[in-house]
């Protein structure tokens, strides 16, 4: 978000409303799930994870604004918001072995794979537009993921399936061979 404010980029409005509308909306949803969480130990740990992301946010602006002038603050805050961003989107990659593994794609949500690849090529179309070289390289790549994500689900449901129907798995209760004489 920090990276739509005027005193990183000019002209950065759109991305600081869409941003500020996103981090509301994540603020909900962390709100409802605390509020609904059973356990007070998860509740815990959502608060200490906030507490840690708000003080990795705090040093990095920190650092960007004094050690940066405003030509060079755009360049900070891009290529660390493209890292991040990088890794939002590969975050699905460590699924894929398991896909791949059981020929399943049960454990791959197919609208969150829908998701990722048309955020990405949204993104990436205003970049293009806009001429944006940090939003253009990150959410590129994550429209590629997204593809590659699609590409691996619509194989594995379509051949995974087909495959898996071809072995026949023994039953759970087999009878016992044994005769019982009286």
């Amino acid at each position: 978000m920090f990276y739509g404010l005027p005193i990183v980029k000019k002209d950065n409005i759109l991305v600081l409303t869409i941003n500020s509308i996103g981090l509301t909306i994540e603020l909900i949803y962390l709100t409802i799930y605390c509020i609904y969480a059973n356990d007070n130990k998860k509740r815990v740990r959502v608060a200490y994870i906030l507490l840690a992301e708000s003080g990795f946010t705090v040093i990095i602006v920190v650092i960007g604004m004094l050690a940066f002038n405003f030509k060079h603050r755009s360049l900070f805050f891009g290529v660390i918001c493209d890292v991040f961003n990088v890794i939002m989107y590969a975050s699905p990659l460590g699924i894929w072995k398991k896909v791949i593994t059981t020929k399943s794609v049960e454990y791959m949500p197919f609208w969150l794979s829908v998701a990722s690849l048309a955020n990405g090529i949204i993104w990436t179309i205003f970049a293009l537009i806009q001429l944006d070289i940090f939003i253009l390289v990150s959410n590129g790549l994550g429209s590629i993921f997204g593809f590659v994500q699609l590409c691996l689900y619509g194989y594995y449901y379509f051949l995974g399936k087909s495959k898996t129907k071809d072995i026949e798995k023994p039953s759970e209760v087999q009878l016992s061979n044994q005769t019982q004489t009286v």
